[in-house]
């Protein structure tokens, strides 16, 4: 509950000028200059608070009227009434005008007259009103409604076997004929898996003016879809699991809140009028199992009010599609009583999402009373909180609330429910949602659907962390009976302790199984060992050998888990095993080098043969796209020192990792030593030895002020670059076709593109160069495909023609003269329109 930013505040004050119950799209500007005069008379009210518990129990009792929070002064600027103040002051709360935030308002909206007197508003244009009133910038980051269903569309027409788009309802409006939209819910799971798998449900923006809670919903989507196969904890939990993410809840009135306007309700015309700004009901306070159970203390019989329940239980069909799917997902594991506790062994978890106050919430909402399963949704809340860093409590507030989400999924089935409140703001800047909130939350997500098979149990035993395999066994790969140490670190301490302890346990059993998950039949459990020789302490790292003998060849998957004292085993964390008789080799890492200072001298060009390249000042340069060809033996190097002033002695030594196994330190691989410190540009010779095996490595050139510099590390005065070398053995021919077999997936409706680079050794005049392109799309009119030239010059090869027909494969040509050929081409692709995506698959150069 950081403060709320000046942007956001606008929006808040823009929908609550929206709210004003006789605005109309299709007044004048002197009639909006009147209305906005007149919201100058509106109070808003600081409640200060005196401890985050109270701060966050006020956020939830009033989270329909919040307009600021600022945690770091204990206080929140909220909408009350008359009656509101009263119970508050009751309570012995501080309740004072919020002269400041009233002060800021009347300056935004002073420049919002100034707009209005200027323009007509649209007749019968809702989105035009909203424009002029609120101003607020577009924000890049969230997807509309219409553009969260196309992704949903693509996600399930891409991965037809991890995916299906259900249609589950329809919204207010459109089951009035007036628009409006399906209710949706995206499916996932492995569809070659069958039979009975645990559930996790997941729905977002029930309140519209939400902004962060789609967005994050539908990039969790793309995490597990996207990873399938490529992580492995993706690939296993849609393996064993599914997921079922209803994107947007409430998209009639997402669409009203898409404008700039702070609306919550859905868009039901027949309550508070069926134009008003304030009209429709609260769908988290319709639900039935729980409607109206505290008599008007829990949600409002106003029909203009923010938390109007509605007229009966479930009466708005956007609930009452949520409560048949939810229904229709999960079996009834707990009694008719309020006391009745669902049994531990219940599988599945309703999530639904929200924001703002940065909270983890569980039930009950209704009552101070810990509900039947409360101890076992604590420890998990608790373990949602480590994640996201919120604070884990019971849903219940100053007061109660009723008709809530968590009604039908725990209230009425037993399954586990949460309310995650994300962030800081209703309308979240987009740094703060990409930086923080989406990372955060989205890892709650995974350990989610990581322990929904037994969630009641899990989350009460140690995590497995910082899994790792050697000998790049997890992506190159290594060879039938290759011994493989796994490492890992095991931990029972991973709860977010903020309001109250966690009870914690020493590990004292990890193991691993190979394909064959824990709790599949058949499994195979092989121990491994506390690294520091005992299991006695609540954190331990663990490791064994696998061996691989007698496995096939091809990927693995490798599932770890750890048990606490009390005996129960925690989450699962897996990894991928690869097994191959022509592995790829590990990724080389080189030690990190640079000048501490380059603001008075630096590299300013090398360059080796035919080989040149120029840079400004830096302290260290990573250069390793472009690609140096030496031979064997001598090979003539100039070496220019730049300065921004006086000029100083500078000492160069060159390296090359000859044997490519990562460090400059083998006999023979300070390749070049220029012995003195010069001030003048310096020419010599860099010599490879004898017998040098050919290809690719590293050269590392390093310019220090009047001392020599080492290979790795930093010192006072200069640079560092780093190369890529390609070493032939003097005598041999270079080709002439040169090529990049990786594959590059290419960003949708991005105006950079991706590139893909091939690095050409061959020097002279380029003539006529011959392009082999393949490339998957789905709509090849989308894209633009050039050929970049290493000193720049774009060579177009196809611009957004062929409509919606697939790829681009096939062979073009242009001239690039007497243009030297050495250097590093790109092949560039940019797709300019939304929703189609594709892959770089392949492409090659060939000089005539």
């Amino acid at each position: 509950m950081k403060n709320i930013s000046a942007l956001s505040m606008a929006a808040l004050l823009a929908g609550s000028l929206m709210s004003y119950p006789t605005f109309a799209a299709s007044q004048t500007a002197d009639e909006t200059y009147q209305l906005l005069e007149q919201q100058k008379k509106n109070t808003y009210y600081k409640v200060t608070y005196r401890s985050e518990a109270e701060g966050a129990k006020i956020a939830i009792s009033y989270h329909a009227e919040l307009m600021e929070t600022n945690k770091e002064q204990g206080y929140h600027v909220i909408d009350l009434t008359t009656e509101d103040i009263e119970k508050l002051e009751s309570l012995g709360f501080t309740v004072d005008i919020a002269t400041d935030f009233m002060n800021q308002q009347v300056d935004l909206l002073t420049q919002m007259q100034s707009v209005a007197v200027q323009t007509t508003l649209t007749t019968n244009s809702e989105s035009n009103a909203a424009a002029l009133i609120a101003g607020i910038p577009g924000y890049s980051c969230y997807e509309t409604v219409e553009e969260t269903f196309a992704a949903a569309q693509t996600i399930a027409n891409t991965y037809t076997n991890l995916a299906d788009w259900i249609d589950v309802g329809n919204s207010w409006e459109k089951n009035q004929g007036l628009g409006g939209f399906d209710i949706k819910v995206l499916k996932l799971t492995n569809k070659a898996n069958t039979g009975t798998k645990p559930i996790l449900f997941v729905n977002s923006a029930i309140h519209a003016r939400e902004y962060t809670t789609a967005p994050l919903n539908l990039a969790f989507a793309n995490w597990l879809v996207e990873g399938y196969g490529n992580n492995a904890d993706a690939t296993w939990i849609l393996d064993h699991h599914e997921v079922h993410l209803m994107l947007q809840t409430n998209p009639d009135g997402r669409k009203k809140a898409e404008t700039g306007l702070s609306w919550r309700k859905n868009a039901n015309q027949n309550y508070c009028g069926s134009t008003s700004n304030s009209r429709g009901a609260d769908l988290n306070r319709n639900f039935s199992f729980s409607w109206n159970i505290t008599n008007g203390q829990g949600s409002s019989g106003n029909q203009c009010d923010a938390t109007y329940r509605g007229p009966s239980p479930a009466s708005e069909p956007e609930v009452q599609a949520i409560e048949a799917y939810v229904r229709s997902i999960f079996p009834d594991r707990r009694g008719p009583n309020k006391n009745d506790a669902a049994p531990t062994d219940t599988t599945g978890m309703h999530i639904d999402v929200h924001s703002y106050s940065e909270l983890v919430l569980w039930p009950w909402g209704d009552t101070n009373q810990v509900a039947p399963n409360g101890i076992a949704m604590q420890t998990l809340g608790r373990k949602f909180a480590f994640f996201n860093n919120y604070r884990p409590q019971q849903s219940i507030g100053l007061y109660p609330t009723d008709g809530t989400s968590d009604a039908v999924s725990y209230g009425e089935l037993g399954v586990p429910a949460y309310t995650f409140e994300l962030g800081t703001s209703f309308f979240q800047g987009c740094s703060t949602f990409e930086s923080t909130i989406k990372p955060d939350n989205l890892k709650a997500l995974i350990y989610a659907a990581k322990v929904v098979g037994a969630p009641y149990i899990t989350p009460g035993g140690p995590d497995v962390t910082n899994l790792a395999l050697s000998d790049g066994a997890s992506s190159g790969g290594v060879t039938p009976g290759t011994p493989v140490t796994l490492t890992a670190t095991t931990s029972d301490t991973r709860f977010n302790n903020s309001n109250g302890t966690e009870p914690t346990q020493n590990i004292v059993e990890a193991e691993y199984y190979i394909d064959v998950a824990p709790w599949q039949s058949g499994s195979t459990a092989i121990a491994l060992s506390a690294a520091d020789g005992s299991f006695n302490s609540k954190t331990e790292g663990v490791t064994g050998v696998i061996n691989t003998t007698g496995l096939s060849l091809g990927q693995h998957i490798v599932y770890v888990r750890a048990k606490d004292a009390d005996g129960v085993w925690g989450a699962v964390t897996a990894e991928f095993l690869v097994i191959d008789n022509d592995p790829t080799p590990e990724p080389v890492e080189y030690c990190a080098a640079a000048g501490a200072n380059a603001s008075e001298e630096w590299i300013s060009q090398i360059t080796v043969g035919s080989f040149t390249n120029a840079s400004g000042s830096a302290t260290y340069s990573d250069f390793t796209s472009k690609t140096v060809p030496v031979s064997t033996g001598a090979n003539a190097i100039t070496l220019t020192p730049g300065f921004s002033g006086s000029s100083y002695n500078e000492h160069w030594t060159i390296w090359i990792d000859l044997n490519a196994d990562g460090d400059f330190s083998d006999s023979g691989e300070e390749v070049y030593n220029s012995g003195t410190a010069s001030s003048s540009t310096r020419t010599g010779t860099l010599t490879v030895p004898a017998g040098t095996a050919e290809g690719d490595t590293r050269m590392r050139v390093a310019m220090r002020y009047n001392a020599a510099p080492s290979a790795c590390g930093t010192f006072n005065y200069g640079e560092v670059e780093d190369y890529t070398v390609q070493i032939s053995d003097g005598g041999g021919t270079v080709p002439s076709t040169f090529e990049n077999t990786n594959s590059y997936a290419i960003p949708d409706n991005d105006a950079t593109g991706i590139s893909s680079p091939i690095a050409v050794n061959r020097t002279g005049a380029s003539g006529t160069v011959s392009v082999a392109v393949n490339i998957s799309h789905t709509y090849k009119g989308d894209l633009i495909v050039d050929v970049i030239h290493p000193d720049g010059t774009v060579y177009n090869l196809h611009n957004r023609t062929g409509g919606s027909a697939n790829d681009i494969i096939g062979t073009f040509s242009f001239d690039a003269g007497s243009k030297d050929s050495s250097g590093t081409w790109n092949l560039r692709v940019r797709d300019r329109a939304r929703a189609d995506v594709g892959t770089i698959n392949q492409w090659s150069l060939t000089f005539q």
